[in-house]
């Protein structure tokens, strides 16, 4: 059963575009996650690049997941890791931490390709503000048949549990269907969604739009199909009972919280990132493009 078909926003960045399914104000949050970008696929110009300055993040981790491509990761801790499909990254915000994402140089040779997710995980109540981390798990478990597989991103799902750290009940996934090619979804969250990001897919019988967040409703088991192949995100997980609240890159419970962290990175009191400390994304002088309420 589907509760809700949220339609992205799409942001065209000149190159290649981002689809901005969460928050939305039809919807703020799927479990966790309060922030959901897709972006590409997209074959940049030799030269061109992906250059996301130095910005903060509080209250959150962040979970990137690329299908194609490369991203230089940088951030206040000290950290250097370099994404690849088959990789996921989390940085735990926490307290604070700043970091930056760039096209490593020998994408930038050839022309980056850029396909992939971005996503936000709301942390809960009484671990806001744990201390900042850093970590990247490419040792995922695999399911698959003939004709479909699918990556545990976070989570537990089909009776694999990945290694990625989880700060609430979350489950993420990356689903791939071959012609004719099939795979349950398990019913087990408090909230989920499935995302079509390339090919077409049905969820039982019925077809998924490209780049739309369906929600489905819990407890009910639910099967994707393909006749063609497709490629399609599971996420969700456990319901929160607090709000959260997210203006520009600060998610937290409370609103003085996000304020204070505006004020500390308009006065520079952030870290800096190591390697990348030339650079800054300013604070925005009126309404950021991420703002729930």
């Amino acid at each position: 059963m589907i509760l809700q078909t949220i339609t992205p926003t799409t942001h065209d960045l000149g190159q290649f575009e981002v689809r901005r399914a969460l928050p939305k104000k039809e919807r703020t949050m799927v479990g966790p996650f309060i922030f959901v970008d897709q972006f590409g696929p997209a074959q940049l110009d030799i030269g061109a690049a992906m250059d996301v300055r130095p910005h903060p993040h509080i209250n959150l981790a962040t979970v990137t997941w690329l299908f194609e491509g490369a991203i230089d990761h940088r951030d206040s801790l000290g950290t250097f890791s370099t994404i690849r499909p088959g990789q996921v990254n989390l940085m735990t915000a926490g307290r604070g931490i700043v970091h930056s994402e760039r096209s490593p140089d020998e994408e930038r040779a050839t022309g980056p390709r850029m396909y992939g997710m971005q996503t936000w995980l709301a942390l809960p109540d009484g671990r806001e503000e744990i201390d900042p981390a850093f970590e990247a798990v490419s040792d995922l478990p695999v399911i698959e048949d003939s004709c479909a597989k699918a990556i545990v991103i976070m989570g537990e799902l089909w009776g694999k549990r990945a290694a990625t750290t989880t700060y609430a009940d979350t489950i993420y996934a990356e689903i791939l269907l071959a012609p004719t090619g099939s795979m349950p979804i398990e019913a087990e969250a408090d909230e989920r969604a499935v995302m079509l990001v390339g090919g077409e897919a049905s969820l039982d019988g019925k077809p998924l739009g490209l780049y739309e967040l369906t929600v489905l409703a819990p407890g009910h088991a639910m099967t994707l199909t393909s006749e063609r192949g497709g490629r399609i995100m599971l996420l969700g997980g456990e319901a929160f009972a607090t709000k959260r609240h997210a203006w520009w890159n600060f998610v937290s419970s409370n609103k003085d919280r996000i304020r204070q962290a505006s004020e500390d990175w308009k006065a520079g009191r952030f870290p800096k990132v190591p390697g990348d400390e030339e650079e800054f994304i300013p604070l925005p002088e009126g309404r950021p493009k991420t703002v729930t309420d």
